[in-house]
């Protein structure tokens, strides 16, 4: 069982580092300490202590992400038009964009030829990729029948909801 001065240098290195929260758990007992943004009061709660002693790494806190903000059109979120590129290039092309965040597959599997390649012509209703989300593979199928005309991700690249998948041109 935790000392009480254990419990309390464990809650110092949780304030001091920026840890979101720790959860130790030992012979069926189990320690949480939460960082002061997840704090919440709890009346009439207790600490169940690990039996056993356990070291506690301190891990520096993370570079804060850098916030874009995001300006958006139209009903679904679509991206404004004088950022998707050059408006002649875009006449008359249909675009397939992600409607989930994840990360794009231009093939079923590594070993495997990509479902589309830019010439091809497709059906509608023809996989075109998969975008895995959350350990699910997403088959992202054309919703017009036409040739492909550019795949704007990468292989294995993360995509967001609405980012450009393909260009099609429309048969």
């Amino acid at each position: 069982m935790f000392k009480f001065e254990e419990i309390c240098e464990l809650i110092r290195l949780v304030g001091s580092t920026g840890i979101a929260s720790v959860e130790l758990e030992r012979s069926g007992s189990r320690l949480r300490i939460e960082g002061k943004s997840h704090m919440a009061p709890v009346e009439g709660s207790t600490i169940a202590a690990a039996q056993t002693r356990v070291p506690v790494m301190a891990v520096p806190p993370r570079e804060p992400a850098a916030v874009v903000p995001a300006v958006v059109d139209g009903e679904f979120g679509e991206v404004p038009s004088k950022d998707r590129g050059d408006e002649t290039e875009d006449a008359g092309l249909h675009f397939v964009t992600s409607p989930i965040v994840g990360t794009f597959y231009r093939a079923p599997n590594p070993d495997a030829e990509p479902y589309v390649k830019v010439g091809d012509f497709v059906e509608k209703g023809q996989v075109l990729c998969i975008v895995e989300a959350m350990k699910l593979m997403n088959e992202i199928e054309s919703d017009v029948s036409g040739t492909i005309v550019k795949v704007y991700p990468e292989n294995a690249q993360p995509v967001e909801f609405g980012e450009r998948l393909f260009a099609i041109k429309p048969a």
